[in-house]
């Protein structure tokens, strides 16, 4: 799809990159040119995912342990990255949800999803953004999102109130530091199911059906997803600057992807509490 050396040249920090859908968009990233570093706060996944890049794909490929929660790690990590070399892209993909009945979330839970999914996110891009802009060096900051930038979505309004700021933070910023360099984009993706979300989120008792009420019939392959970012991030996307690309097969035109729990009982959610209370 893509010439091989799309990326060549470029170093890519991608949060969350150790598995799911961020190793997935790093693994692309790699294949296509990339030197790709990854960050999460699992150092053993990060590293036998960096490990089974490396021999597959002969890439370089690094880790660095970092709670993006931590606005001080983020600037350890930052100025370790730095050392070596600046990053050209920065991928904010780490991110928490779970399905709750809002009126119910305490504030230790809601804070538990807002610190990576915002916070985090906004420490990494502030991070990566003063240093591409002291050393007057280019960069594009990519931060994957949800359609419940559209739609709104129940049930996860703390994942929704945080991706919606991101989406703000992205198309601010493209004004701000466009004439910088710098460009922001967001990808809101549908269902690109992964062992983690889909566990927080598609629980047992949820609509079993609901990967064939998405218009195309299907969910998303990692590939797309991932092929997408690459295209972003790359220079032929250079003139593309704020936006927000939608990849869900046109679900949010005929759902928010939550209706289905307006009908669960209140056994069902103390029945969900209480797995997530165990976990």
């Amino acid at each position: 799809m893509f010439e091989k050396g799309l990326l060549k040249g470029k170093r890519i920090l991608v949060t969350g990159g150790g598995s799911g859908l961020g190793a997935a968009m790093g693994r692309r990233f790699v294949e296509l040119g990339a030197e790709l570093i990854i960050c999460g706060r699992r150092l053993e996944l990060l590293e036998a995912t960096a490990a089974q890049m490396r021999g597959e794909l002969g890439g370089k490929v690094s880790v660095v342990r970092c709670d993006i929660r931590d606005g001080g790690a983020v600037e350890a990590m930052m100025d370790a990255v730095w050392r070596e070399a600046p990053l050209d892209v920065l991928v904010n993909n780490a991110a928490a949800t779970f399905i709750a009945q809002t009126e119910q979330l305490s504030f230790r839970a809601a804070d538990a999803i807002l610190a990576p999914t915002l916070h985090g996110a906004m420490y990494c891009t502030l991070g990566a953004g003063r240093r591409w802009i002291e050393g007057a060096h280019k960069g594009v900051v990519l931060s994957i999102l949800s359609t419940s930038t559209i739609t709104g979505r129940a049930f996860t309004v703390p994942s929704a109130m945080a991706k919606s700021a991101i989406l703000a933070m992205t198309k601010s910023l493209a004004v701000e530091w466009g004439p910088k360099g710098i460009r922001t984009v967001a990808i809101a993706p549908g269902a690109f199911p992964t062992p983690g979300a889909s566990g927080q989120l598609r629980p047992e008792g949820r609509d079993d059906k609901w990967s064939s009420k998405n218009p195309l019939g299907r969910v998303g392959e990692h590939g797309e997803l991932a092929d997408l970012a690459s295209f972003l991030i790359s220079d032929r996307a250079g003139y593309i600057n704020g936006e927000m690309v939608v990849q869900d097969g046109g679900a949010h035109l005929r759902s928010s992807g939550a209706e289905d729990l307006l009908q669960w009982t209140d056994a069902q959610w103390e029945k969900q509490r209480t797995a997530r209370s165990k976990g």
